[in-house]
């Protein structure tokens, strides 16, 4: 069974992250959470990020708001994909400082972004990408976005009548 791992830089960031989580537990997506600072627990983003893939990760989503070191951190340190989620918080500018460090790395050091407080859009995109690799996930992604289609149509034709 493959696993993602759903960390953040803070408690604060859970309310956020527990999207994520929400869309891969629906997703039948074994999940390991957690709380790594890139700032204050350096040694634990350190040890995380280098050691995820031993213990069976596949993907990485990290969340981060302010300075959101956290992403672009664990990407430069695991062989993992990472995905990214800025987190508008309250010392934040807007969610613009999160949105840039988490979205502009250097060559060599990708991190797949997604929109400000996007973790469900993280979780969706990380069971796609267990999804290539697991015909069991990827049927629950193909019935999801079915489901996303009918959820157009029978609102479509409501406002029709």
């Amino acid at each position: 069974m493959m696993k993602v791992a759903v960390i953040m830089g803070s408690i604060s960031d859970m309310p956020v992250m527990q999207e994520a989580i929400d869309i891969l537990k629906a997703f039948d997506i074994e999940t390991e959470v957690d709380i790594v600072s890139a700032h204050r627990t350096p040694e634990k983003l350190f040890d995380f990020s280098k050691n995820a893939h031993h213990r069976g990760i596949t993907v990485i989503i990290a969340g981060a708001g302010g300075a959101a070191h956290l992403p672009g951190m664990v990407a430069s340190l695991s062989p993992l994909p990472v995905i990214g989620v800025p987190v508008k918080s309250s010392n934040s500018i807007d969610g613009w400082d999160s949105i840039l460090s988490i979205l502009q790395m250097p060559g060599g050091v990708p991190v797949a972004t997604v929109a400000l407080n996007g973790a469900k859009n993280a979780g969706i995109l990380a069971a796609q990408i267990i999804g290539s690799h697991s015909k069991a996930v990827l049927d629950r992604i193909i019935l999801y976005k079915t489901g996303l289609k009918e959820a157009v149509i029978i609102a479509s034709e409501s406002i029709q009548k």
